[in-house]
């Protein structure tokens, strides 16, 4: 095993904390982090035995020792930090959405490619047992040509803040940009693009909802501006028809999960299933998953490489394998969401190139 790769976390929040968690059992080393909330940096610092405990950032990315760095902050501060880390000399893992704007994230790719240094974006999803059987069957051609995926997420009711859980933050365009789109969307469409192998986008069409009522107080004390329900359909290179049906809350049983369908079958994610016509019959099929996932982390090189997106980083951070290009995927679902909303704002479908060009910074100033 390769030497502990030596981290600088910014920002122990709510997640933050979930990120430290999941470090305590990969081969990393906490130097310091920097949080404005002293008492209580200072008190996670003490919890997870973390030496260094400061409030400005800036002394955080000036500390030699530090490799990389994990942002772990509100979606309109992840390009100020992410740009300062890389532009500091740091490698950089950063917290989805990989901004607050299709524009920021771009100059974040831009910046790691100016520097030299390895930009990652957290896309728990890519790295889930479902995500690798389904590329493998891909890959082994019993999908065939595809031409039609739906991503899909669907809450009942699980607005943050207003329904319970999470602050305010979450809910308020000024800090977090966007709402179901960018806090669970993210996730999905992220994973069906990379199985599809990201393909451009070409047009989107959408639309994007608030209409659920909530409790008068919550409502005005979060100060609620960003939507609970974002479609849309978009249009990929290759011919291929792309749906996106994202909600915090809509009044709906229980659902699957996102799909894809080509020439020679289709396959659900959750419930993790095939379907295809064999002997001219159509079949559907169930897979051992569990048992498949033990055999090829006992079997194939590199496997515990590709179990969690840090995990993940680590690795690359190590050398061991190549890096997944989050980047560009989170790029991309960037494009669709942000195509949704201005859809939804004009009321007509949109290029991805007007998407790039009406795009605009909305990073806080650090």
């Amino acid at each position: 095993m390769a030497d502990k790769v030596k981290i600088g976390m910014i920002g122990v929040g709510q997640i933050g904390k979930l990120h430290l968690d999941t470090y305590r059992e990969l081969p990393v080393e906490i130097v310091a982090l920097a949080d404005v909330d002293k008492a209580e940096g200072e008190r996670v610092g003490k919890e997870y035995g973390i030496p260094t405990v400061l409030t400005d950032f800036r002394k955080l990315l000036a500390m030699e020792e530090i490799q990389a760095v994990d942002v772990c902050l509100h979606n309109n501060l992840h390009a100020p930090m992410t740009i300062a880390a890389l532009e500091a000399g740091k490698n950089v893992y950063c917290e989805k959405p990989i901004a607050g704007s299709y524009a920021d994230g771009k100059a974040m790719a831009e910046a790691a490619k100016r520097t030299g240094r390895m930009l990652s974006i957290q896309l728990a999803s890519l790295f889930s047992p479902a995500t690798r059987a389904g590329q493998r069957l891909i890959k082994e051609g019993y999908i065939g040509d595809i031409y039609f995926a739906k991503s899909i997420g669907y809450r009942r009711r699980g607005r943050p803040y207003v329904d319970g859980y999470g602050t305010s933050s979450f809910v308020q365009k000024s800090v977090a940009a966007g709402g179901a789109m960018f806090d669970m969307g993210v996730y999905h469409v992220a994973q069906m693009l990379h199985l599809l192998g990201n393909p451009s986008v070409q047009t989107v069409t959408g639309a994007a909802h608030q209409a659920i009522a909530m409790y008068e107080d919550r409502q005005k004390n979060g100060k609620y501006d960003v939507e609970e329900l974002g479609l849309g359909f978009v249009r990929l290179a290759g011919g291929v028809t792309f749906t996106v049906e994202e909600s915090w809350a809509l009044h709906i049983g229980q659902e699957t999960g996102s799909k894809l369908f080509g020439s020679r079958g289709g396959l659900c994610l959750s419930p993790f299933s095939y379907h295809s016509t064999v002997a001219d019959m159509e079949m559907d099929a169930t897979f051992d998953l569990k048992q498949a996932d033990w055999r090829w982390h006992e079997c194939i090189a590199n496997t515990d490489a590709y179990d969690s997106p840090q995990g993940h980083w680590v690795a690359a951070l190590q050398g061991r394998v190549p890096l997944v290009d989050t980047v560009g995927l989170a790029l991309a679902t960037m494009l669709v969401s942000e195509g949704i909303y201005l859809s939804s704002e004009l009321k007509r479908e949109v290029t991805a190139a007007e998407i790039d060009t009406q795009s605009q910074s909305s990073a806080i100033k650090v």
